[in-house]
């Protein structure tokens, strides 16, 4: 399902960051030191009401002088029109409405997108109000006051927000044809892979504006199955600033993989596997989507009867915690390999979409407790009742123990490494819920 993204632009100093943690809430403040995951939480996903989107902090570096801050606003300004569904335009009371706020507004009004104006720091709504009122001279709808600091005004400024989310946002779509995000750093070849994978020979049934965003989506007919490729590769930023580059592609990459089922993240052969891959995959792995890892430009590097082993072994190294990703070496260039990619596509969706009997499940967990005991803590053992798929997309398991602080993350692990030898599940994550069940309830 796609989610709604939302986006904070303003100025340096307005809160912007205290305004996402505030939203976000213990999810930013907590963060897991999970492999390949950015630190640096550009993004986060949001429930309100009963409602799920996708909040993204466009703030950047610091600018030094007022011709900086323009450019830097404009910057995110466009990032925001490009992937939000809706933006939070974020200003201060304090330093009250200045010459860039006009100028970006400009520019939000142009986007057409819808624009929710938040005036921060009013943690006095009585007396401040009046200063509130000055930013109707803004032009874009009624400011709400809100003080991200002490989260006043928060429930209006989400009901503003949500107000704006339209159905097709919300719902799964009926479409059943397999959604193939291509990501990765830029200038890794992701638009010459596309190009290759729907152009000689292959049918474009049509191409679909991609819904609110600007990627486009491009429907593919190939041995007779549709597929639909979400292009992320169209935007190019003018900026070279290495940092703004990061943030810019991994905001991108969080829209993209969002409405994918699939994910093929590209790795340049020429410069080899990055942490920057790392953060990409992350993103693909933390939603739980199938991911194809595509070595392009393998026609490039020169090879000896070693060089893919001592490749595989680097990309198993830095994306460890995505052991079950396929691997596949291809050549935008020449094509080679390049249409293998269906077959494993193809194959990574059934394995989403597998269900493994409860019984089968209960079988292979016995016989794992039986080879490898679980783990005990003062005088205690962890004991594994019963085990059951409960979803698919990704395959999501229920195990029922006597104590789920006893259950190990590597046991957790061990399990599924069982549960994948015998089903296999390459190409997506499994997700593990531990209930905890009292013994007389048994």
């Amino acid at each position: 399902m796609s989610k709604p993204i939302v986006a904070i632009v303003g100025r340096p100093n307005v809160g912007k960051s205290t305004l996402f943690n505030a939203i976000a809430g213990e999810q930013i403040s907590i963060v897991k030191d999970t492999p390949g995951v950015t630190r640096d939480r550009i993004y986060a996903e949001v429930e309100w009401l009963d409602m799920q989107f996708t909040l993204i902090d466009t703030g950047g570096i610091e600018p030094e002088s007022n011709d900086i801050i323009l450019s830097q606003m404009r910057e995110q300004a466009e990032i925001a029109i490009a992937t939000a569904d809706v933006i939070i335009f974020l200003v201060d009371v304090r330093q009250g409405l200045v010459d860039s706020d006009a100028k970006v507004a400009d520019m939000l009004r142009r986007s057409h997108k819808p624009i929710v104006l938040v005036v921060n720091k009013v943690d006095n709504f009585d007396k401040l109000m009046p200063d509130v009122y000055e930013f109707y001279n803004l032009g874009i709808g009624d400011p709400i006051p809100v003080s991200a600091s002490s989260r006043l005004g928060m429930g209006d400024m989400l009901e503003a927000v949500t107000s704006h989310f339209t159905l097709d946002m919300l719902e799964d779509t009926e479409d059943e044809r397999p959604r193939i995000a291509i990501v990765g750093k830029p200038n890794v070849g992701k638009s010459s892979i596309i190009n290759k994978l729907i152009g000689e020979n292959r049918v474009i049934v049509s191409d679909i504006a991609g819904t609110t965003r600007d990627a486009v989506d491009t429907a593919v007919k190939h041995n007779g199955k549709e597929y639909i490729f979400i292009d992320t590769a169209g935007l190019r930023r003018k900026n070279k600033i290495k940092e703004e580059l990061e943030r810019y592609s991994i905001i991108r990459t969080v829209a993209a993989v969002d409405r994918a089922d699939v994910v093929i993240v590209v790795i340049d052969a020429t410069e080899g596997v990055t942490e920057q891959d790392a953060k990409i995959a992350g993103i693909a792995h933390e939603r739980g989507k199938g991911i194809i890892v595509a070595v392009n430009k393998w026609d490039a590097i020169e090879k000896d009867d070693k060089t893919i082993y001592r490749f595989k072994e680097k990309v198993e190294q830095i994306l460890s915690f995505i052991p079950y990703a396929e691997l596949t070496f291809v050549s935008a260039a020449t094509g080679q390999r390049l249409f293998k990619i269906y077959d494993i596509i193809d194959s990574v969706i059934e394995n989403q979409n597998l269900r493994v009997q409860t019984g089968v499940l209960n079988e292979i967990m016995t016989e794992a407790v039986a080879m490898q005991q679980p783990p005990s803590d003062k005088g205690k053992r962890l004991k594994l009742y019963y085990i059951t798929q409960v979803s698919v997309k990704p395959p999501t398991f229920v195990i029922f123990v006597n104590d789920k602080q006893l259950m190990h993350f590597s046991y957790t692990r061990y399990i599924e490494n069982r549960i994948r030898n015998a089903f296999g599940f390459n190409g997506t994550s499994l997700r593990f819920i531990i209930r905890e069940r009292k013994e007389k309830e048994q």
